[in-house]
């Protein structure tokens, strides 16, 4: 990240178009080890912090976004096209940063 804010060197980190099944990527949070987990075709795809995949969260209809929540943010919410998932984790997920 450069002072002003500004990235460089950006690099595709996974591609996704191949994949036939309804949604796209989109609505992205962290756990507290650095995997990524976003919406995509299918549901919610998990990627370790170095981009491999991990696994997917297999829902059925498009997802749009997700959050933690609970008092140990465990707890993933997951809104779609028709509905709103709730999935207990093993990991947490990283604390919201607020007032930036």
């Amino acid at each position: 990240m450069e002072k002003d804010g500004s990235l460089k060197d950006g690099k595709l980190f996974y591609d996704a178009s191949s994949d036939p099944r309804p949604g796209n990527p989109d609505g992205v949070k962290v756990d507290v080890q650095g995997n990524l987990y976003g919406a995509g075709p299918g549901g919610v795809w998990i990627f370790s912090p170095e981009g491999k995949p991990l696994g997917t969260i297999l829902l059925g209809e498009k997802v749009a976004n997700l959050t933690w929540a609970g008092a140990d943010r465990r707890m993933l919410y997951i809104t779609a096209s028709t509905s709103v998932y709730r999935v207990k984790l093993m990991i947490a997920g990283m604390p919201l940063v607020h007032g930036h």
